[in-house]
């Protein structure tokens, strides 16, 4: 039963990323509107993670996730930076004692940004990173969609066959 509400659910995912592209194609806007209205955020940014050199942003649906991913970035600190080396981080309140020891630069920066919780979770191919999804909240709180997992857990990145 769990196989199929998956099926479901990534079913699902995938008819809300095609109608938030309005027609037009797929790309990584599309996604980061589906994200943010599935679990109810504020916004969304991707970086992607190239194996010669920093990561990139690039996109963010508005300034407070673009701030938010930035910060990471320039500080080498936080969820985003987390994630590239050990999996989600989900973080429900950036004020807590526990995220300010932790991230004691971006932490505080990043809720004066305007985000008081932050996830960020792996883009992945297969085993290999290729990126990051940030996402964030003004208000504290846990990262649900109704599916009892965020939505990019339904949204695999698949590489495109090779032209012939």
């Amino acid at each position: 039963m769990g196989g199929a509400m998956n099926a479901d659910r990534r079913m699902s995912l995938w008819s809300q990323v095609v109608e938030h592209a309005q027609g037009g194609p797929v790309t990584v806007a599309p996604v980061c509107a589906t994200a943010v209205s599935a679990v109810g955020v504020d916004g969304a940014a991707v970086t992607v993670v190239l194996s010669t050199g920093p990561r990139e942003l690039v996109y963010a649906s508005d300034q407070v996730a673009s701030e938010v991913d930035e910060l990471a970035l320039t500080l080498g600190e936080g969820p985003g930076v987390d994630t590239v080396t050990g999996g989600p981080a989900l973080v429900a309140d950036l004020t807590t004692p526990w995220c300010l020891a932790r991230w004691p630069v971006f932490a505080p920066a990043a809720t004066h940004a305007g985000a008081r919780a932050v996830f960020a979770l792996p883009l992945q191919v297969g085993a290999i990173l290729v990126g990051v999804m940030g996402l964030y909240r003004a208000q504290p709180g846990g990262l649900d969609g109704g599916g009892g997992s965020p939505p990019a857990a339904g949204l695999r990145v698949r590489p495109r066959p090779a032209a012939a």
